[in-house]
């Protein structure tokens, strides 16, 4: 299955708590689809967490021929962070695959209120990555509720869960399945359904009984302690 199938709509807007991986997915999402043959754009609208921005991988990302924009990151503690212009060409260039990785609690997810009339009009979809090692969202009853208090401050509906459970160079596939199980609870109560599970390649194999797709990652972001 192509990231075309798994991520069917124009605009797919990643969110997620802090340190689940939404910037990775973010990343390999974009990359993906420009090797499909889209014209991507990714907004970097991350003002929470300064390690992992994927405005970081913007050589890697334009050599793909992915456009890279970003928030001010001047102003990232104000109210209302500034956001850039080139955000409308997303929103209104019906050509173009529109990423936007977005903050990765209620509040960074903020940003993007002021655009959801404009959002709702077009064709997207808001994903919450779902890690079953962040603390705060390991139980589905407790990932159920951030997920919703998101959709409260964005005025956006979900539309697709992604399982990114990992633990860094230490994951396993037993660690996926992990999330896979948590992902199933959360779809259940929420009646939202898995987009898919990601995996680096070498996991590929041993995980493709899950009942879902598996979207194929590499690993680009640096870890702080790498930098």
């Amino acid at each position: 299955m192509t990231a075309k199938d798994m991520f069917s709509h124009r605009v797919s807007i990643l969110t997620g708590h802090y340190g689940t991986g939404k910037t990775e997915v973010s990343v390999n999402l974009a990359l993906a689809l420009a090797a499909e043959g889209e014209q991507v754009m990714l907004a970097d609208l991350d003002i929470v967490n300064p390690y992992f921005r994927s405005r970081e991988r913007r050589p890697l990302l334009e050599k793909a021929g992915v456009r890279v924009i970003s928030s001010s990151q001047a102003c990232s503690d104000a109210d209302v962070p500034a956001l850039p212009a080139e955000l409308l060409t997303i929103l209104e260039n019906r050509e173009i695959r529109g990423i936007l990785d977005i903050g990765g609690d209620p509040v960074g997810a903020r940003v993007l209120a002021r655009f959801q009339p404009k959002i709702v009009q077009e064709d997207y979809q808001l994903i919450f990555v779902l890690n079953a090692n962040r603390p705060e969202v390991r139980d589905a009853e407790s990932a159920a509720a951030y997920l919703r208090s998101i959709e409260a401050v964005t005025g956006l509906t979900c539309s697709g869960l992604v399982n990114n459970t990992h633990l860094c160079g230490e994951t396993t596939p037993a660690e996926i399945r992990k999330g896979a199980a948590l992902a199933q609870e959360v779809s259940r109560q929420t009646e939202i359904p898995i987009l898919c599970h990601t995996a680096e390649r070498r996991f590929l194999e041993s995980l493709s009984d899950l009942g879902e797709p598996v979207f194929p990652i590499a690993i680009n972001m640096k870890k702080p302690w790498e930098r």
